[in-house]
This record gives structure tokens, C-alpha cells and sequence, in this order.
């Protein structure tokens, strides 16, 4: 089962207000209709009006906020584009396998497509926000796509999956689960009482971090815990803080 209403296109600190009409007209070439523009150097703009051309309804409900975390909060799966791999692998994805899975995944979460800037695409701390990357295999030796390009590729495999789904439907594994996926902000919450945590029991020390948290979230995001799991990890870790208090 899937749905389109589920899914949202996010942009991360836009340069060119005429990337951002464009990807409004790739989304609803392709039926998608949800947009959030993080930080957006230029927005709203006559350019991007003048580039959206019929999608003018997709700027007009644009949601812009000022935070990555603030655009994927009550997301249970949240994709970002990568173009180059990077120092701790992540877990990635082809665009069909991509959107064979936000399509599956659409009818039971929130879900979240993260492109980046223009010039340089996601951060690494972006990225560590994301349970998978996704990239797009093209020419190792000028792999960088036009913005708007990418979205378009990316919102065309989800057409595509979308049109599988509907000719032979199969099951998913959360058509049996009980419990929703824990949102963005309920994880965002969950890393920082980790961290505080393992900072108490002296186990983890910021000052030299040898890329301990990337690596929990990275775990985390990769199992996926449901509301119920997460609130059993941070009764987990108050009982700790209240032993911890108590010996003191």
C-alpha cells in the first residue's frame, strides 16, 4: 500500500530560487505534492514562480522552516542524496530501490527526501540525520547533478514503483506491526539522552568522540525503532541516571 500524501521533497539551504520551481514541476509531473525548504537563500521568487510554471501550488504550500530536524520531525523514514561515499559507510540505495521501499514504506510512515545544496550537497552531520543515503549511479568522473535533476530522477522512480504497487501489490513487513516508527524528533531526543548517558558513565568523552555517536546513529537508524522501543531505551537510560544519582 502506498501513498503519495505521505511523502515529502525537502530542500536544504536552496541557492537558485529557479531549482526550487523546477522541483515543484518535477514533483507534480509525477504526483507528489508535498515541499519543505530549509533555510532558502531566495524564496519566495519570481524565478521560481517563472520555472514551476503549472506547479505554482506546490511553492504556494511550500512549508520553509529553519532546521533539517525541524523539516523530518514526525518522519519515521527519512532518505538523503549522496553523491560521494564517505568516511563511516551508510547504509545506500539505488533510486529503484529507493522508491521501492518510500513506497512500501509511504502507507504506514511520513517519509522524507533530502536533497542538498548545489554546490556541495548534504553535510555529513545532514547525512547522519538519514536512515539511508541514496544515490544516483551516474558518471564517476562528473557525478554531480543539477539539483533539480536529481529530485526529478528520483520523484520518476517513485512513479514507477507506484504504478508496480498498484499492478500486483505485495505485502510489507509493517502491515502486522503494532507500533508506529518513532519520528525524527522522538530519535533527536533519544541521541541526547544517549549521549548524556555515556558521557555519566564515562564510556563516551566529547572532547575526543572517535565518531562514537555517528556510529549509534547509524545502528538506530538502521533497526528503525518503533514509539514503544524507543521509550523502553530511555526508561533504559533514566534508570541508569537514577543509579548513578544515587551513588553519588
Amino acid at each position: 500500500m502506498f501513498d503519495f500524501n505521505n511523502i515529502r521533497i525537502v530542500l536544504v539551504d536552496t541557492t537558485h530560487p529557479g531549482n526550487i520551481g523546477a522541483t515543484a514541476r518535477a514533483m507534480k509531473n509525477m504526483g507528489l505534492k508535498h515541499l519543505s525548504l530549509v533555510s532558502p537563500q531566495r524564496f519566495p521568487d519570481g524565478v521560481a514562480t517563472g520555472r514551476a510554471v503549472s506547479a505554482v501550488d506546490i511553492l504556494d504550500n511550500a512549508v520553509v522552516v529553519d532546521t533539517l530536524p525541524a523539516a523530518i520531525t514526525d518522519c519515521g523514514l527519512v532518505i538523503g542524496a549522496s553523491a560521494r561515499d564517505r568516511r563511516i559507510p551508510w547504509p545506500t540505495l539505488l533510486p529503484e530501490q529507493c522508491a521501492d521501499m518510500v513506497t512500501a514504506d509511504s502507507g504506514h510512515n511520513k517519509v522524507a527526501l533530502v536533497f542538498g545544496r548545489e554546490d556541495r550537497g548534504l553535510t555529513n552531520e545532514e547525512l547522519q540525520l538519514c536512515h539511508y543515503h541514496v544515490q544516483i549511479p551516474a558518471n564517476e568522473n562528473y557525478s554531480s547533478l543539477n539539483l533539480a535533476s536529481a529530485v526529478m530522477i528520483i520523484c520518476y522512480e517513485l512513479r514507477r514503483a507506484s504504478m508496480r504497487a498498484a499492478g500486483s501489490p505485495t505485502p510489507h513487513p509493517e502491515d502486522n506491526w503494532d507500533i508506529e516508527r518513532a519520528t525524527g524528533e522522538q530519535m533527536e531526543q533519544f541521541y541526547e539522552h544517549l549521549e548524556r548517558v555515556l558521557i555519566a558513565i564515562d564510556f563516551h568523552k566529547p572532547e575526543t568522540p572517535r565518531q562514537l555517536m555517528q556510529r549509534m546513529r547509524r545502528l538506530f537508524g538502521r533497526v528503525r525503532v518503533d514509539n514503544m522501543e524507543v521509550n523502553i531505551l530511555r526508561g533504559i537510560l533514566s534508570h541508569v541516571e537514577y543509579h548513578i544519582d544515587k551513588a553519588q
